[in-house]
């Protein structure tokens, strides 16, 4: 990164336990986490250009007194795959500068970024090294059901939608997050960390 610090993304299957990953580093290892989906969640709301932009595409009927009419976004978005892509061209890049300027403000030596699209949004080739969250399908598929309150059906759906091998295998590092295990997840990020630093 411009910045000279360094950055970490990371990224997973639904329900392998990003989130929880991202709370040990920013937790217990002090590591500020960049959640893209939260702060893309943000930026289309109260940015004036994405809301111009955006309204542009889907309607004048997307932004109401109320805020975002999301239903109507997720129309668009699932009407064609063309649509995704259009309103990932406004989206995406404005993620990416809002992560950089943050990422500039953090006073320490390492910065993470977590998205379930890292490799998708192009958001990869902004971070230094990919951290990989890994878990067996069934338990993704607990905690995803779980966290969701979806059906088996919908779950699998959304799972079909996604490249969590292809994904893996591009990966700088795997984290195995099939017990969520906080002593056991503490450990791996240690060496992880140690080995990106270059620590004993």
């Amino acid at each position: 990164m411009a910045n000279s610090k360094l950055s970490i993304g990371i990224t997973g299957g639904i329900g392998s336990g990003k989130s929880h990953i991202s709370r040990i580093l920013s937790g217990h290892f002090a590591i500020p986490v960049y959640d893209c989906d939260k702060e893309a969640k943000r930026l289309t709301a109260s940015s004036g250009e994405i809301r111009r932009q955006l309204a542009e595409l889907v309607g004048a009927g997307l932004y109401g007194d109320s805020g975002m009419d999301r239903q109507l976004l997720a129309d668009y978005l699932f009407a064609g795959p063309e649509h995704a892509a259009r309103v990932n061209a406004i989206v995406h890049p404005a993620v990416l500068r809002d992560f950089s300027a943050w990422a500039a403000r953090q006073a320490g030596p390492v910065v993470a970024l977590e998205s379930a699209i890292l490799y998708e949004s192009g958001l990869r080739s902004h971070v230094d090294y990919v951290l990989f969250v890994d878990a067996p399908e069934e338990t993704r598929l607990r905690r995803a059901m779980r966290r969701d309150n979806a059906t088996e059906a919908q779950v699998r759906a959304r799972m079909r939608m996604q490249r969590p091998e292809q994904c893996r295998r591009l990966a700088d590092f795997v984290i195995d997050n099939g017990t969520a295990d906080d002593p056991a997840l503490q450990e791996q990020l240690k060496n992880i960390l140690q080995t990106l630093m270059h620590t004993p």
